[in-house]
């Protein structure tokens, strides 16, 4: 049986929603008494967004694992949505943090740290110079910007169902070929037609003829899309654009913030990219915030040569905290130490364990669904067949499906991803904390389908 029995998938819902809340008296506490200061309840949005009547609230994390304030234990596969792929306050990186404040946090002046950064990112990425931001949305935004000015191009490109950030070129879709906001767009400051054009990932044809246009500054991507569901190029898809891109005289950002799970350097040093910008935030300082972008020698010389002296602290790029000394001890000892060639040896094999898995359970029980890995990172979809855009993906899409699978797992100690079915490894996860899930994920879909 593969069709899904939507009765009983609500019944069997309301009895893990029922075990959620007996389970979690202290969390259901603070969250009643958080709705009379927070907006929602929680301190930002997405976190109304996990399965169960209200979020858990953490007392204490460590590595791939994590306690709640009524004393549950769980195997964190979300990291943070990323942030925290480096496992959770690693101690080198807390002890170079704590050293840091002590030292001065923020100075609006350059440490040491930040030239090591700089050339260590040289060295894993391929591009020769960089400078930092707060967030990854942040670094997007100075790369679109720079790209707008050196172009003299006003719109950007994006594959549909994409997500940059805050990015607000970004939160557009496109429907029978008309550009407008993307569902849940809350307040586009114009309509999205104006800045952006969309296009479905892995079409060339799509690509070229938004290109001939002349009027795209920047194509904005990931080189695999990874917040829809993962989403792999086409065998020579990327070859294939950089090309369109520069004959139409259009420059490339590859956001990385969630590729970087393919190795050391991302995808842009695994798949051998040559993207004019390179964005990677969320780990990068093991949950400090900060964020980087790297650009190419020829970006580098026709944006100098734009910025004047006397501008160069108002034209949009920056921030006054944006290369604090905090964040770049903390992207120093995270890449010197942490997220290094060995850590990734160890967290791709764990992504495919993972993997195999879960593909183990849907062949048992002939489900027509499938499993993808890119590097560190695992998830599944409810689709035979892998999906090759973001459409494709967002339409095989079964939110009520996804909550259940989530709260089983949760009330069993596992925690994904509220978003979609996105499993992440850090260089502290093991073999049992994949199995774990594994074993888990078994159980529902027997459950489910039995």
């Amino acid at each position: 049986m593969t069709t899904i029995n939507r009765k009983k998938l609500k019944e069997l819902s309301m009895r893990e929603e029922h075990r959620f809340v007996a389970e979690h008296p202290r969390s259901a506490e603070l969250y009643a008494r958080a709705k009379n200061s927070l907006l929602g309840g929680v301190p930002m949005n997405w976190m109304k967004k996990w399965a169960g009547a209200f979020p858990i609230f953490v007392a204490h994390a460590k590595g791939a694992h994590f306690t709640d304030v009524d004393g549950r234990e769980y195997v964190d596969l979300c990291l943070g949505d990323t942030g925290a792929m480096t496992g959770h306050s690693p101690e080198v990186v807390a002890e170079a943090i704590a050293k840091r404040v002590r030292g001065g946090i923020t100075l609006m002046l350059p440490t040491e740290d930040s030239l090591w950064v700089g050339e260590e990112l040289k060295r894993r990425f391929g591009l020769p110079f960089w400078q930092f931001a707060l967030t990854a949305t942040d670094a997007n935004r100075f790369a679109i910007r720079i790209a707008r000015e050196i172009t003299q191009r006003s719109k950007v490109l994006v594959y549909n169902y994409c997500y940059h950030g805050t990015v607000d070129e970004s939160f557009a879709t496109v429907n029978e070929g008309v550009v407008g906001p993307r569902r849940g767009n809350i307040g586009p400051p114009v309509s999205p037609a104006e800045t952006t054009r969309v296009i479905e990932f892995n079409d060339l044809n799509a690509l070229e003829d938004a290109l001939k246009h002349h009027d795209v500054a920047v194509v904005l991507a990931e080189p695999a899309m990874t917040n829809v569901g993962i989403i792999l190029p086409d065998a020579g898809y990327w070859q294939a654009a950089r090309e369109l891109t520069r004959r139409y005289g259009a420059l490339l950002i590859a956001d990385e913030t969630h590729t970087i799970c393919a190795g050391p350097g991302g995808c842009t040093r695994e798949w051998k990219l040559e993207p004019d910008f390179v964005v990677f935030g969320k780990p990068i300082g093991s949950g400090i915030p900060g964020s980087t972008y790297g650009v190419s020698d020829e970006v580098a010389q026709r944006i100098t040569a734009r910025i004047h002296l006397e501008d160069c602290d108002v034209g949009g790029i920056g921030g006054t905290l944006a290369g604090n000394a905090l964040s770049l001890a903390a992207m120093r000892v995270t890449l010197e130490k942490v997220l290094t060639a060995a850590a990734f040896e160890k967290m791709i094999p764990l992504a495919k364990r993972f993997n195999e898995g879960v593909a183990g359970a849907i062949r048992e029980r002939a489900l027509p669904w499938n499993v993808i890995q890119l590097g560190a990172r695992a998830e599944y979809h409810f689709t035979k067949k892998p999906p090759r855009n973001g459409g494709e993906s967002a339409a095989a899409a079964d939110f009520e499906l996804e909550r259940f699978l989530h709260l089983h797992a949760l009330n069993r100690g596992v925690l994904l991803t509220p978003f979609h079915n996105m499993a992440l490894m850090s260089p502290a996860t093991t073999e049992a904390d994949v199995d774990l899930h594994t074993e888990i994920f078994a159980r529902a879909v027997t459950e489910l389908f039995g």
